[in-house]
């Protein structure tokens, strides 16, 4: 399958990369990744290396012969570190190297915030505390107000795909608040799409995680629509 109805995905290092087939065999679309590789210390300057566009062109280029109708680069930290504007620069880059539309997850979750309609969002992040206060920050400057966050303060991508799904959905439930319209899950290291459904259920609300955005995000920029269940309400309404 290529074209129009492949999108293809930059992920760093080796985590929770099967979060992508997954859900691929749910929506009925091929999604192949492509692996760069770097420090996975959830630290300002080994994050920076991550995304420098060097990486991502090399990236872009493994996925080529997919010939993918869009490209993300399927990293949080390695976007939202940038700062907006960076970010900004970032994905405009990685589309004129690999000839399509892209996006990062940073942008996905602002772009599925948008679709929902929610300004007002709880993160539970599994960074260090002056990470997740970078994406607070990249969120505030879309407009959005983080009414809660929690960070788990772990330090590199390996330990967090490590977490168990009891611990996922603790770390979601401990980090909620009321006034969030929205839970935000921040980590592509993190496996989330077998949880989604659940933790909605739990919080009555929806949870916007790393990897399912992405995965939305890609589609979205590649014109392909699709419709499932299992994967939360980003998915079951067509957004």
């Amino acid at each position: 399958m290529s074209g129009a109805g492949c999108v293809g995905f930059i992920y760093p290092d080796h985590a929770a990369e099967s979060d992508y087939p997954q859900a691929g065999r749910l929506l009925g679309v091929e999604l192949p990744v492509a692996h760069i590789y770097g420090t996975d210390l959830h630290a300002v300057p080994e994050l920076m290396d991550l995304g420098n566009p060097a990486k991502l062109a090399d990236g872009a280029a493994l996925l080529a012969p997919h010939r993918p109708a869009a490209v993300v680069w399927a990293c949080t930290s390695g976007s939202f570190v940038f700062g907006p504007q960076g970010a900004a620069e970032q994905v405009e880059q990685l589309a004129a190297t690999a000839g399509v539309p892209a996006s990062s997850t940073s942008f996905a979750f602002v772009h599925a915030l948008a679709a929902f309609g929610c300004l007002h969002v709880a993160v539970a992040a599994s960074y260090p505390r002056d990470i997740a206060e970078l994406f607070a920050t990249f969120l505030a400057a879309h407009g959005v107000t983080v009414e809660a966050m929690g960070d788990a303060g772990i330090p590199t991508a390996a330990e967090v795909g490590r977490l168990t799904p009891r611990q996922v959905r603790e770390l979601a439930l401990r980090n909620d608040t009321p006034t969030a319209e929205a839970l935000l899950i921040p980590d592509t290291a993190m496996h989330t799409v077998g949880q989604v459904d659940q933790l909605e259920r739990l919080l009555g609300k929806p949870v916007l995680t790393a990897n399912t955005v992405t995965v939305w995000e890609g589609l979205r920029i590649a014109g392909i629509v699709r419709r499932t269940t299992g994967l939360g309400a980003l998915f079951e309404d067509g957004r």
